[in-house]
Protein backbone atom coordinates (compact mmCIF):
# COMPACT_ATOMS: atom_id res chain seq x y z
CA UNK A 1 0.00 0.00 0.00
CA UNK A 2 1.14 3.40 -0.97
CA UNK A 3 1.04 5.82 2.00
CA UNK A 4 1.61 9.60 1.81
CA UNK A 5 4.18 10.83 3.44
CA UNK A 6 3.53 13.69 6.53
CA UNK A 7 5.28 15.86 8.31
CA UNK A 8 8.89 17.31 8.03
CA UNK A 9 11.17 15.26 5.47
CA UNK A 10 13.89 13.51 7.66
CA UNK A 11 15.98 13.52 4.73
CA UNK A 12 15.77 15.47 1.59
CA UNK A 13 18.32 15.15 -1.55
CA UNK A 14 17.98 18.52 -3.39
CA UNK A 15 19.28 18.26 -6.98
CA UNK A 16 22.51 16.34 -6.18
CA UNK A 17 24.88 15.69 -9.16
CA UNK A 18 28.12 13.47 -8.89
CA UNK A 19 29.93 13.49 -11.51
CA UNK A 20 34.04 11.48 -11.36
CA UNK A 21 36.61 11.67 -14.03
CA UNK A 22 38.26 9.02 -16.08
CA UNK A 23 41.28 9.29 -18.01
CA UNK A 24 39.96 13.35 -19.78
CA UNK A 25 35.90 11.89 -19.76
CA UNK A 26 33.73 13.08 -17.50
CA UNK A 27 31.49 10.67 -16.25
CA UNK A 28 28.05 11.88 -13.90
CA UNK A 29 26.88 9.27 -11.95
CA UNK A 30 24.21 11.54 -10.97
CA UNK A 31 22.61 14.02 -12.64
CA UNK A 32 19.94 16.10 -10.71
CA UNK A 33 18.65 13.25 -8.07
CA UNK A 34 15.90 14.65 -6.16
CA UNK A 35 14.08 12.75 -3.03
CA UNK A 36 12.54 13.54 0.47
CA UNK A 37 12.41 10.86 3.16
CA UNK A 38 9.76 10.75 6.02
CA UNK A 39 9.64 9.95 9.45
CA UNK A 40 8.20 6.18 10.10
CA UNK A 41 8.53 5.29 6.72
CA UNK A 42 10.06 2.90 4.29
CA UNK A 43 11.54 3.52 0.94
CA UNK A 44 13.10 1.00 -1.43
CA UNK A 45 15.68 2.40 -3.50
CA UNK A 46 16.00 0.20 -6.75
CA UNK A 47 17.72 0.24 -10.25
CA UNK A 48 20.52 -1.75 -12.47
CA UNK A 49 23.68 -2.39 -10.94
CA UNK A 50 25.72 0.88 -11.76
CA UNK A 51 23.20 3.12 -11.72
CA UNK A 52 24.49 4.84 -8.97
CA UNK A 53 22.81 3.82 -5.73
CA UNK A 54 25.58 2.89 -3.54
CA UNK A 55 26.45 6.57 -4.44
CA UNK A 56 23.49 7.96 -3.50
CA UNK A 57 23.78 6.44 -0.20
CA UNK A 58 26.89 6.99 0.65
CA UNK A 59 25.77 10.71 -0.49
CA UNK A 60 23.01 10.95 1.78
CA UNK A 61 24.58 9.22 4.46
CA UNK A 62 27.86 12.16 4.58
CA UNK A 63 30.61 9.38 3.36
CA UNK A 64 30.71 11.49 0.23
CA UNK A 65 30.54 14.86 -0.57
CA UNK A 66 28.54 15.52 -4.10
CA UNK A 67 30.15 17.55 -6.87
CA UNK A 68 27.05 19.60 -6.93
CA UNK A 69 23.12 19.98 -4.68
CA UNK A 70 22.33 19.34 -1.18
CA UNK A 71 21.72 17.06 1.58
CA UNK A 72 18.80 18.37 4.20
CA UNK A 73 18.59 17.05 7.53
CA UNK A 74 17.04 19.22 10.16
CA UNK A 75 17.00 22.22 8.09
CA UNK A 76 20.50 22.33 7.28
CA UNK A 77 22.76 21.93 4.29
CA UNK A 78 24.85 19.14 5.86
CA UNK A 79 26.90 19.03 2.66
CA UNK A 80 28.46 22.12 3.01
CA UNK A 81 29.63 21.16 6.43
CA UNK A 82 32.87 20.12 7.66
CA UNK A 83 34.58 17.02 8.55
CA UNK A 84 34.19 17.02 11.79
CA UNK A 85 30.22 17.81 12.13
CA UNK A 86 29.64 15.70 9.45
CA UNK A 87 30.87 12.72 12.03
CA UNK A 88 28.98 13.98 14.45
CA UNK A 89 25.92 13.59 12.36
CA UNK A 90 26.76 10.48 11.16
CA UNK A 91 26.89 8.87 14.57
CA UNK A 92 24.02 10.50 16.44
CA UNK A 93 21.30 10.86 13.45
CA UNK A 94 21.95 8.06 10.60
CA UNK A 95 22.15 4.01 10.98
CA UNK A 96 24.11 1.96 8.54
CA UNK A 97 23.55 -1.40 7.49
CA UNK A 98 25.38 -3.40 4.63
CA UNK A 99 25.02 -6.38 2.51
CA UNK A 100 27.87 -7.57 4.59
CA UNK A 101 27.59 -7.00 8.06
CA UNK A 102 30.93 -5.70 8.96
CA UNK A 103 30.85 -6.72 12.82
CA UNK A 104 33.69 -6.88 14.77
CA UNK A 105 34.86 -10.30 14.69
CA UNK A 106 36.53 -10.09 18.17
CA UNK A 107 33.60 -8.93 20.12
CA UNK A 108 30.32 -10.39 20.92
CA UNK A 109 27.30 -9.55 19.57
CA UNK A 110 26.29 -7.27 22.81
CA UNK A 111 29.37 -5.62 22.42
CA UNK A 112 29.01 -4.67 18.68
CA UNK A 113 25.59 -3.01 19.46
CA UNK A 114 27.14 -1.28 23.21
CA UNK A 115 30.61 0.44 21.52
CA UNK A 116 28.71 2.97 18.92
CA UNK A 117 27.09 3.83 21.60
CA UNK A 118 29.75 4.47 24.19
CA UNK A 119 31.43 6.30 21.22
CA UNK A 120 28.37 8.89 21.89
CA UNK A 121 29.06 9.05 25.30
CA UNK A 122 26.19 6.81 26.27
CA UNK A 123 27.10 5.27 29.93
CA UNK A 124 28.20 1.52 29.59
CA UNK A 125 24.72 0.43 31.71
CA UNK A 126 23.06 1.96 29.70
CA UNK A 127 24.23 1.01 26.54
CA UNK A 128 23.84 -2.84 27.80
CA UNK A 129 20.02 -2.04 28.50
CA UNK A 130 19.36 -0.46 24.77
CA UNK A 131 21.83 -3.62 23.26
CA UNK A 132 20.13 -6.05 24.99
CA UNK A 133 16.44 -4.49 24.33
CA UNK A 134 17.34 -4.63 20.50
CA UNK A 135 19.06 -8.08 20.56
CA UNK A 136 16.13 -9.81 22.11
CA UNK A 137 13.51 -8.04 19.98
CA UNK A 138 15.32 -9.46 16.86
CA UNK A 139 15.37 -12.92 18.45
CA UNK A 140 18.91 -13.15 19.54
CA UNK A 141 18.18 -12.86 23.37
CA UNK A 142 20.18 -15.93 23.95
CA UNK A 143 22.88 -15.31 21.76
CA UNK A 144 24.13 -12.12 23.71
CA UNK A 145 27.53 -12.98 24.47
CA UNK A 146 28.62 -15.18 21.08
CA UNK A 147 31.03 -13.76 18.73
CA UNK A 148 29.83 -12.93 14.80
CA UNK A 149 31.96 -16.46 13.55
CA UNK A 150 29.42 -18.32 16.02
CA UNK A 151 26.00 -17.03 14.39
CA UNK A 152 24.51 -17.74 11.71
CA UNK A 153 24.17 -14.99 8.44
CA UNK A 154 20.55 -14.39 9.24
CA UNK A 155 21.78 -14.03 12.81
CA UNK A 156 24.91 -11.58 12.18
CA UNK A 157 22.49 -9.08 10.27
CA UNK A 158 20.23 -8.77 12.92
CA UNK A 159 22.79 -7.53 15.11
CA UNK A 160 23.95 -5.03 12.42
CA UNK A 161 20.35 -4.27 12.53
CA UNK A 162 20.33 -3.65 16.29
CA UNK A 163 23.89 -1.56 15.64
CA UNK A 164 22.51 0.15 13.13
CA UNK A 165 19.57 0.91 15.78
CA UNK A 166 21.68 1.62 18.76
CA UNK A 167 22.27 5.38 18.94
CA UNK A 168 18.35 5.94 17.96
CA UNK A 169 19.04 7.81 14.58
CA UNK A 170 16.81 9.81 12.73
CA UNK A 171 17.81 7.61 9.68
CA UNK A 172 18.48 4.14 8.24
CA UNK A 173 20.41 4.09 5.35
CA UNK A 174 20.73 0.14 4.24
CA UNK A 175 22.26 -1.23 1.16
CA UNK A 176 21.28 -5.07 0.03
CA UNK A 177 20.31 -5.52 3.65
CA UNK A 178 18.99 -8.95 2.87
CA UNK A 179 21.20 -9.64 -0.54
CA UNK A 180 23.78 -12.21 1.11
CA UNK A 181 21.12 -14.86 3.18
CA UNK A 182 19.10 -17.20 2.03
CA UNK A 183 15.35 -16.58 0.68
CA UNK A 184 13.70 -17.83 3.73
CA UNK A 185 15.99 -16.05 6.22
CA UNK A 186 15.96 -12.94 3.85
CA UNK A 187 11.66 -12.81 4.14
CA UNK A 188 12.30 -13.24 8.12
CA UNK A 189 14.92 -10.57 8.81
CA UNK A 190 12.95 -8.02 6.19
CA UNK A 191 9.86 -8.67 7.87
CA UNK A 192 11.65 -7.65 11.08
CA UNK A 193 13.81 -4.88 9.96
CA UNK A 194 10.44 -3.02 9.07
CA UNK A 195 8.69 -3.98 11.76
CA UNK A 196 11.30 -2.42 13.63
CA UNK A 197 11.93 0.63 11.80
CA UNK A 198 8.08 0.86 12.02
CA UNK A 199 8.75 0.88 15.87
CA UNK A 200 11.76 3.00 16.38
CA UNK A 201 9.99 5.39 14.31
CA UNK A 202 13.11 6.60 12.19
CA UNK A 203 13.25 6.53 7.69
CA UNK A 204 14.63 4.04 5.87
CA UNK A 205 16.25 3.86 2.29
CA UNK A 206 17.07 0.92 1.25
CA UNK A 207 18.56 -0.08 -1.58
CA UNK A 208 17.71 -3.41 -2.84
CA UNK A 209 17.97 -5.62 -5.97
CA UNK A 210 15.07 -7.79 -4.62
CA UNK A 211 12.10 -6.19 -6.57
CA UNK A 212 9.44 -8.55 -4.38
CA UNK A 213 10.36 -7.13 -1.24
CA UNK A 214 10.57 -3.48 -2.90
CA UNK A 215 7.31 -3.79 -3.50
CA UNK A 216 5.99 -4.14 0.13
CA UNK A 217 7.48 -1.05 0.95
CA UNK A 218 5.95 2.42 1.57
CA UNK A 219 7.09 3.83 -1.84
CA UNK A 220 9.56 3.17 -4.11
CA UNK A 221 12.70 5.53 -5.85
CA UNK A 222 13.73 4.15 -8.95
CA UNK A 223 17.50 5.32 -10.46
CA UNK A 224 17.01 5.87 -13.87
CA UNK A 225 19.55 7.91 -15.85
CA UNK A 226 21.29 9.63 -12.69
CA UNK A 227 18.14 10.54 -11.67
CA UNK A 228 15.08 9.34 -9.16
CA UNK A 229 11.54 8.34 -10.38
CA UNK A 230 8.89 7.46 -7.63
CA UNK A 231 6.85 4.68 -8.67
CA UNK A 232 3.94 2.60 -7.05
CA UNK A 233 5.33 -0.25 -5.41
CA UNK A 234 2.92 -2.45 -7.26
CA UNK A 235 3.91 -1.26 -10.55
CA UNK A 236 7.83 -2.65 -9.31
CA UNK A 237 9.31 -4.89 -12.22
Amino acid sequence: MLDTPTGTAILKLDGLMRTFKQGEREIAVLNGASAAIYPGEAVALVGPSGAGKSTLLHIAGLLETPTAGSVIMGGRDCSKLGDDERTRIRRSDVGFIYQFHQLLPEFSALENVVLPQMILGTSRKAANARATELLTTLGLGDRLEHRPAQLSGGEQQRTAISRALANKPKLILADEPTGNLDPKTSELVFHELIGLFKSEGVAALIATHNLELASRMDRVLRMENGQLVEVAPGAVR
